[in-house]
Parts: C-alpha cells; structure tokens; sequence
C-alpha cells in the first residue's frame, strides 16, 4: 500500500481508502449484515487502508458507530475523516453536528471534517472560521470539502483559511473535474479525494449491456433521463459509456490486470488526486480493491485508458454533478 500526504498536513492516507456509506446497507445498496460490514472494515485495515471515509448522513450516524466499533482499539492507527450536511453549517449547528459525530466514533478528536455540498445560503468565510475554531481545540486535525466546484473553490481560497481537501465524483468514465477542479487543486495544494472510482460496479467488469445494470444504479446522467431512477432530463450517454467500457475491458485483458484495479490505477495516476474512496461490502471486495494500490501502469497504457473514454468524457461535459442537469456543484 502506498501513502501520500494530505494537502500541506502531516497526515499521509492510503492511496485506497475504504469508503463507509455501503457498509450501512439500505438505500441502493440492499440488505447488508453487520457482521459483513465489520468484517469488511476489519479487511481494509489488514490491506494496509488507513484511511476510512464517513459522513453524519450515512446511516444518521450508523457508518460512523460502525468503524468506531470495529477499529475503536486501533484509533491511533487509522485516519478517520466524517462530513458535516449543508443544514448544519451555521457556527452553532456545525460544532453541535461535530460533536455528533466524535460520539458516534467514540473519539475525541477527528483527522479531517468536511463540509459533504457547498450550502450557498451562507458565506462560506463563516463556516471555514468554525473549521479553524475545531482544529484548534484538537477537536480535528484538518478540514475540507467535499463536491466544491470551481467558483466555489475560489471563495474558499479568498478566505483566509486553508482547506486541505476536495472530495469529488472522479473516474474513466466521468472526468468532469478535469476541465477546472483538477488544475485549481494542483495550484493551490488541494487534495482531491475521488468517490465513485468504479462507478457503481460498471468498471468492475461485471455489466456487458446496459440492460445488465441494475435498474436502481441507472441513476445517473450516463443514463436516459427516462429510466425510473434518473434525477435529469437528459438523453444520457448509454451508447458511449458501455463503448468505454468495452474498451477498458479489452485493456484489462491485454495487460492482465483485473478492470476494477486498472480504473484505481488509473485515476492515481492523474494530478493532484491523493486517495480513491472505494466501497466495499464485504471483506473478499475489499481485498480485491486493495489490490489496486500496488498496481503502477506504463505511460502508453495511462494514455489508452484516457483515450478510450474521452469520447465519454466529450458527451458527459463540464457539468460536474453526476446525477442532476441543473449542477449543485458550481
């Protein structure tokens, strides 16, 4: 496992890391045992993960009372970061949800907080002057957000505070943040955190036609906004996508790399990006995308990846917000 260093902290995470909200089970993800999910996040840390990825949203708590549960007697060895829901950014209501959430982890302090959607109805100098605040009471060691945008990236950094991190939507089959967010990172030293490496299981190679998708991960704009499940009104990018897909897997089989560790690689091979958050509900999935992280691909092979998805890349657009054509990332 490799570790890399957390913006300008002193914290270094896995390059993996293990993301918490699957675990909790319901929503899209079905019925999930808790024997499973402890079982799971005790696989992540025998791979060498060490940084895990919650929010107070997951499970109202559950995700966060989970991993506290399964690696409590481990804290000093484990890199916990939770997010804090846009409701709660007022400086009352973020330390009260900060609070919330170290209980829940039966921790007292937390290694990175995030702010999980910009929240417009307040400025954010606000908000970030709360962050500082917590981090100097020990409270958390660094802070970041989470689906920030360019324009609000720049009101960030206008402050006179330090974000650490960006986590955002990133991987071969939705590269968005390459037009503005992945450049803005680089310059100023912001850590992009990349949730939905695997996209759902479309880059596990496991769907070989959209009709094999299940109908409840047919959510997004690659999609037609006319399955049940789509939140848009677009036509989709069905034809492209599967297209891509197609492409990797042919990849995967040239190179002899499995597709789930060849899109990891991948997406730690691009600029600025630290750690890709990948879930995991069970211990054998786990260790398979743990495996990612000791992969390191050839340059040409990088470079087919990236071209075997650019049409893609051309029809998904700028639009940053992978469920949503009116974009709540701006």
């Amino acid at each position: 496992m490799e570790y890399r260093k957390l913006g300008k902290t002193d914290i270094r995470v896995s390059t993996v890391s293990f993301g918490c909200w699957a675990i909790i089970g319901g929503f899209n993800w079905g019925h999930q045992e808790k024997k499973d999910s402890l079982d799971a996040l005790f696989a992540a840390f025998d791979s060498g993960i060490n940084f895990f990825d919650t929010a107070e949203s997951y499970g109202n708590g559950y995700s966060e009372q989970l991993i506290a549960e399964a690696l409590g007697k481990k804290r000093d060895q484990i890199i916990i970061a939770s997010k804090a829901s846009p409701p709660h950014f007022t400086k009352e209501k973020l330390r009260q949800a900060c609070e919330r959430s170290l209980r829940n982890l039966h921790t007292d302090y937390m290694d990175l907080y995030q702010l999980h959607w910009p929240n417009w109805d307040l400025p954010v100098q606000e908000t970030l002057e709360t962050l500082e605040k917590l981090k100097q009471e020990g409270k958390i060691r660094a802070y970041g957000v989470s689906n920030f945008g360019p324009q609000d990236l720049n009101e960030c950094l206008e402050t006179d505070f330090k974000i650490c991190s960006n986590q955002m939507a990133y991987s071969l089959l939705f590269r968005a943040v390459e037009y503005e967010v992945l450049s803005l990172c680089e310059d100023n030293h912001i850590s992009l955190l990349c949730y939905s490496p695997i996209m759902q299981g479309l880059l596990t190679g496991k769907f070989k036609s959209i009709e094999e998708v299940p109908e409840d991960r047919q959510r997004t704009r690659h999609f037609s906004g006319s399955r049940q499940e789509a939140r848009h009104n677009e036509g989709g990018a069905e034809k492209e996508t599967m297209e891509a897909v197609a492409q990797i897997r042919k990849i995967s089989e040239d190179v002899g790399i499995s597709m789930t560790s060849l899109s990891i690689a991948w997406l730690l091979s691009q600029p600025s990006v630290t750690s890709a958050i990948v879930g995991g509900r069970n211990a054998a999935q786990v260790k398979e995308n743990a495996l990612a992280a000791d992969v390191e691909l050839a340059p040409e092979i990088q470079e087919r990846l990236s071209l075997a998805t650019e049409n893609l890349k051309k029809k998904m657009g700028q639009n940053l917000d992978m469920w949503e054509s009116s974009s709540r990332i701006r």
